[in-house]
């Protein structure tokens, strides 16, 4: 599925900190998408994001203001993103961003041999259904403001223990890089 110009594209969350659902959103016209994505991918495409524009060489205007960029109902995702990517095409001044949908994989269970392997003992891998993929084209502005908007909804979850980088609860956290020690939220 193709949006070829987005009217808005954003990201955002819901839920309380440490059990919020990440979505990213986007709208052309009256078709709308809602994806599913972690807060990871979030921070990680806003990271990307500023990359690309920094080696575009192009002035970028603001974009939308962050309190436009609310989420928009209603919530029922697609699917769930398995791979993010993010480019941009000079002929079109347009940024690209494509969304693969995540398939989970089945197991294969080591003890079932078969004697269906080829020559050379590699077995075929079952490659499973076709995940389902989102592109969609947004102006460098719209996508600098969704940079914005992404780093603004990641900061508001809990805070980051300075030594490991893991969520620190309320309660704290058992520290791996201080041999277990408590690293507490008010630091």
């Amino acid at each position: 599925m193709d949006l070829e110009r987005v009217d808005r594209i954003t990201a955002g969350a819901v839920g309380e900190p440490g059990e919020r659902t990440f979505f990213l959103q986007a709208r052309e016209g009256d078709r709308s998408i809602t994806i599913l994505v972690e807060k990871e991918q979030v921070e990680l495409l806003g990271t990307s994001i500023l990359e690309i524009l920094a080696t575009v060489g192009r002035e970028t205007g603001e974009g939308p203001p962050s309190d436009e960029l609310g989420l928009e109902p209603p919530l029922e995702p697609l699917w769930r993103a398995g791979r993010l990517s993010i480019g941009y095409a000079e002929e079109r001044d347009l940024m690209l961003l494509e969304i693969e949908e995540l398939v989970e994989q089945e197991d294969v269970d080591e003890d079932d041999e078969t004697d269906d392997e080829p020559e050379g003992g590699a077995a075929l891998l079952d490659e499973g259904p076709e995940p389902g993929r989102v592109r969609l084209w947004a102006t460098r502005e719209q996508m600098l403001a969704l940079a914005r908007h992404a780093a603004a909804v990641a900061e508001r979850g809990r805070p980051k223990c300075r030594y490991c980088g893991n969520p620190i609860d309320p309660q704290g956290h058992m520290c791996p890089a201080m041999n277990g020690h408590r690293e507490s939220a008010g630091r």
